[in-house]
């Protein structure tokens, strides 16, 4: 089992999960996270930390998509492991549908 991050964090970035991550596993977009799988140790303590809920177990249904997203953008983005501020636009889009569209492949500046 893994954890990932899925499009609930796009245009939040929440960034409380990324220090209390005993494997410094989270890697940092433009205007997202994700976890690589496999560095994730299953502990789940990053769960309950996103106020977005956007970190979720793979085992609920349908999550092989964004366990392969999360891969994929961990191996193009820098590690993040420092608390930093969320996206000015966090409050207004926390919750919304339908993120992907807003979506960015740009590497975040980690740290």
């Amino acid at each position: 089992m893994t954890y990932i991050v899925n499009d609930a964090c796009i245009a939040c970035k929440y960034t409380d999960c990324v220090e209390v991550c005993p494997v410094d596993c989270f890697y940092e977009g433009e205007n997202m996270l994700v976890i690589h799988p496999d560095e994730c140790i299953d502990c789940g303590v990053c769960e309950p930390e996103c106020p977005a809920d956007a970190i979720r177990p793979d085992t609920e249904p349908d999550m092989e998509k964004w366990v392969e997203f999360n891969r994929k953008y961990s191996e193009k983005w820098p590690v993040i492991i420092t608390k930093k501020d969320q996206l000015p636009t966090a409050e207004e889009m926390d919750g919304k549908e339908g993120k992907m569209d807003l979506f960015s492949e740009a590497p975040g500046e980690g740290g």
